[in-house]
């Protein structure tokens, strides 16, 4: 009998190390899916940071910026079913305190509102800040776009931006800028609102913090 069932292990045994092996190989395929599928989403709204660029002319500080991101699929497909999608930009100019919190002197916010017409098939972009108390600032810009591709190619670089007066820069102190640009999903229906708690691909979000050239505060 002892003969017996050490024959039957012996036989046993590759079969369970194959079934074995076969279960760590799916398993690590399993991993392998998931892994690449959390990379794209990771490329899809991850970003490059923005370079700005600070000229100083006509009593204030002007600001132009490039960026980058990849528009998630999610997003281009709300576009195409006709909901417009809100972008944000805003921009601080702070006082830096170092007894106390850096105090804000100058802060500027520019909309971008981008839809699909399916009629024309054509993109429209505006672009403004309604809130802004500078009637320049506050006036809204529209153009038309043959593709998403150009559209979001006038969303990812700014020109020429009023962003403080001179008047408001205190000579001889250090002054720090803050540049933030988003996805406005406050923006959206109510109920694409509720379905975007906690979803990544609603995520675009890009910043970055520079300290103003002695030159441009004299």
């Amino acid at each position: 009998m002892m003969a017996f069932i050490t024959h039957c292990l012996k036989r046993s045994a590759p079969r369970l190390g194959v079934s074995l092996l076969s279960l760590v190989l799916l398993c690590g395929f399993v991993v392998a899916v998931h892994a690449a599928e959390d990379a794209d989403a990771a490329i899809t709204t991850s970003g490059t940071t923005p370079v700005l660029t600070i000229e100083r002319a006509e009593n204030a500080l002007w600001l132009s910026a490039n960026f980058a991101f990849g528009l998630p699929a999610v997003v281009e497909d709300a576009l195409l079913k006709g909901i417009p999608i809100y972008f944000v930009t805003q921009v601080d100019v702070l006082r830096e305190r170092w007894y106390w919190t850096n105090r804000t002197v100058a802060s500027v916010q520019r909309r971008a509102r981008l839809a699909y017409h399916p009629l024309t098939r054509r993109w429209r972009l505006s672009l403004g800040a309604p809130d802004a108390p500078d009637s320049s600032q506050g006036l809204t810009l529209s153009q038309n776009y043959d593709s998403l591709e150009t559209a979001m190619a006038a969303v990812r670089r700014i020109s020429h931006w009023r962003i403080a007066d001179l008047s408001s820069i205190e000579q001889g102190a250090s002054h720090l800028l803050e540049f933030r640009f988003q996805l406005d999903t406050t923006e959206l229906p109510r109920p694409l609102q509720i379905g975007t708690l906690g979803q990544s691909d609603w995520v675009i979000s890009l910043s970055v913090e520079q300290k103003l050239a002695p030159e441009l505060i004299r």
